[in-house]
């Protein structure tokens, strides 16, 4: 038992980020098709599509977010919009999001503006089963009585 306890604990810890190769700076737009095998950061305005990796994207407090996203961690402090897949999700401080968060993991701060769908997927080896029949099979069922007596009507 004590080690199941361990697994679930140590599994929602924060993943450490990946070297940032791919930068839209403060002052770029963007809109398409973006895919990295490493971290993009965003600083700037990304208009429409999709950005995927096997890594993480950060959203900051400059940027403005509208396309949809597949990656490992997306942490976001600006504005997004959009659906997200991803392994974790950390909305902070000041983030505003809407759209379609799809994850494994959640974590979002107090001051985020959220008007979002959170689905929380369990991994397979977390799954919840059917409870175990009783150890003794001998416990009676117990039933609800009916009553046979006739309603008395008040004086």
């Amino acid at each position: 038992m004590h080690k199941e306890a361990t697994i679930l604990f140590t599994r929602n810890v924060r993943p450490e980020p990946d070297a940032i190769e791919v930068v839209i700076g403060p002052r770029a737009r963007f809109s398409g098709q973006l895919q990295c095998e490493a971290s993009i950061r965003i600083d700037g305005v990304v208009d429409q599509g999709h950005i995927e990796t096997p890594s993480n994207v950060i959203i900051t407090e400059t940027a403005t977010v509208q396309c949809d996203i597949k990656a490992r961690v997306v942490s976001i402090r600006g504005k997004f919009k959009g659906v997200i897949q991803a392994e974790r999700v950390e909305l902070l401080d000041g983030s505003q999001v809407a759209g379609v968060l799809n994850v494994n993991s959640f974590y979002m701060d107090e001051t985020v503006v959220m008007r979002a769908a959170v689905n929380i997927r369990a991994d397979a080896s977390a799954e919840i089963k059917p409870p175990s029949p009783p150890a003794n099979p001998n416990i009676p069922v117990v039933q609800e009585r009916q009553s046979t007596q006739t309603p008395t009507e008040p004086p």
